[in-house]
């Protein structure tokens, strides 16, 4: 295939689907690693598209700015309640378990303050939810504070977390596209990975509109994972194109 066939070919993927993969690109066109990049870049100088982690994305699609906590605490609330709810069912007395930061993981926390169990976080809104609990052993992973979302992050909060051992780790994220799971800021993406890592069980909370959603960093894949916990009302397409990577645990389904 020629270059500016290749070319041509890239912007017509990335300006139908709004982001496209380096591991896309490759499958559809098969050619290397190296020569996808070169092309991504190329087109980008030339104005043509907008490089982002792992891919690029249309330039017709609208840069995401990252809502604060706050903002985030209005939207979905009945869907994150309901995930939340049911992703209890998942903890047993007695386990260790980590919760990262996101509203979805706070309505989570909320169910969790009368349980006999041990809750790792680097989130101080999750902290504050559960320090009244008599139940609940705590711990707070302390670090560089980022203010809009309630997370710490940074070195000392690596160092502390890549110490420790969790039964099951919960995480949520910003969105997630084919097998890419991906937040807003490198730094909370870098702690949840750790968190993942050092977990036996591994957990996704995310409500419907998080599938097919995209954001700026990578920070673990959906086949990694044991299992995708969302709400009620996701579609059977999404679960049905979901399932391939792993288990879709579905808020309204009884858990096996």
């Amino acid at each position: 295939m020629l270059k500016r066939e290749r070319l041509l070919k890239i912007i017509e993927k990335v300006n139908e689907n709004g982001i496209i993969t380096v591991s896309d690109i490759i499958e559809s066109l098969n050619v290397s690693d190296m020569t996808v990049r070169r092309d991504l870049d190329e087109l980008e100088k030339a104005g043509k598209l907008i490089r982002i982690h792992g891919g690029a994305q249309s330039i017709t699609m609208p840069n995401k700015k990252e809502r604060s906590n706050t903002e985030k605490q209005t939207v979905q609330t009945k869907e994150k309640r309901e995930l939340a709810a049911y992703a209890t069912q998942l903890v047993n007395d007695g386990e260790t378990i980590f919760i990262g930061p996101g509203t979805t993981l706070e309505f989570f926390a909320e169910q969790l303050k009368n349980r006999q169990i041990r809750i790792v976080t680097n989130s101080l809104p999750v902290f504050t939810i559960l320090q009244d609990s008599e139940t609940v052993d705590l711990i707070l992973i302390g670090g560089e504070y980022r203010s809009i979302t309630g997370a710490f992050v940074g070195s000392l909060a690596s160092q502390n977390i890549s110490s420790l051992k969790f039964a099951k780790a919960f995480i949520s994220c910003n969105g997630i596209y084919k097998n890419d799971i991906a937040t807003y800021s490198e730094t909370e993406g870098e702690i949840q990975k750790l968190a993942f890592n050092n977990a036996i069980e591994k957990y996704l909370l995310v409500d419907n509109q998080k599938f097919n959603a995209y954001d700026f960093f990578i920070f673990y894949h959906l086949d990694n994972v044991d299992a995708i916990i969302t709400d009620s009302k996701v579609t059977d397409d999404m679960v049905e194109r979901y399932s391939q990577f792993t288990r879709l645990l579905v808020a309204e389904k009884k858990i096996d």
